[in-house]
């Protein structure tokens, strides 16, 4: 098990003196099947280029090596890319990179044999001023947005199975157990150009953020996965305790998870 954790960093917000504290955490683990982690995730609760911080789950696909290697590399050219952006709109900033990380990858996949075909889902996300969240996915990683009422998946699966849905071939229940749900439509790396999905979110007080790959909501429902992110535990433990329980349920796959509880502590002003 892989963990990255920080908590208590902050940065002052417009002219209202608030200050943000987002406490984060994250977790990898290769699972109970593979026997290679192609899942990458990267966090930043401090400001990289103009973003004010920074969260990516990246689930790479590809023989031997090269899905591990798709991951990190869209990862660390997202990073690349938005550390020395000149753009002020957060779309914008996390659009070209994710182009720029496509085009990486892509390039990287014709030039070396062994990675021919390899891929990786993502999915990024900005929190600005402790209450917005900016959005991107490429593929069929996800961010929910978990309080005590209840769980909603913000980003839309771009998957054959998902498709299937939509248009009322197969309910949701039905789409869980299908051979073909790990058949994904968007990737980056796939094709020459790719397009990614944006979101916009505005956060309440007591909302908590999921990021996660497949191999968690594969072995989760919602439900079970609303009963962990919903309790009184530390993010570290209800990070460690949804890998245990996607692991119990069999792990066929690698999981990865970002959890992000964003709050603000009003500041006065000398």
């Amino acid at each position: 098990m892989e963990r990255a954790a920080s908590s208590g960093a902050g940065s002052f917000i417009g002219n209202a003196g608030g200050f943000v504290v987002l406490k984060t955490f994250s977790i990898t683990d290769i699972g109970k099947r593979r026997k290679l982690n192609q899942d990458y995730v990267f966090v930043s609760d401090k400001p990289l280029g103009n973003l004010p911080n920074l969260f990516i789950v990246a689930d790479g696909m590809g023989g031997h090596n090269a899905g591990d290697y798709a991951s990190k590399c869209a990862v660390e050219t997202i990073k690349e890319e938005i550390g020395r952006s000149l753009e002020k709109n957060p779309v914008k900033i996390l659009g070209k990179a994710i182009e720029a990380a496509n085009s990486y990858v892509r390039q990287k996949a014709m030039e070396e044999a062994d990675l021919r075909g390899m891929g990786t889902t993502l999915v990024a996300a900005t929190c600005l001023q402790g209450r917005y969240l900016q959005v991107a996915n490429v593929g069929d990683s996800r961010l929910y947005v978990i309080n005590d009422e209840k769980i909603e998946q913000i980003t839309r699966d771009h998957s054959l199975v998902e498709e299937m849905v939509r248009r009322g071939g197969i309910d949701r229940e039905a789409a869980r157990v299908h051979p073909d749900k790990n058949i994904i439509t968007r990737a980056i790396g796939a094709e020459d150009a790719v397009v990614a999905d944006f979101f916009d979110v505005e956060l309440k007080p007591g909302d908590t953020v999921l990021m996660c790959s497949d191999g968690l909501t594969n072995m989760l429902e919602d439900g079970e996965i609303h009963m962990i992110v919903s309790s009184q535990e530390s993010v570290e433990k209800k990070a460690e305790e949804l890998v245990k329980a996607a692991n119990h349920n069999g792990g066929r796959d690698n999981i990865a998870v970002i959890l992000i509880e964003p709050f603000v502590n009003e500041v006065e002003n000398d």
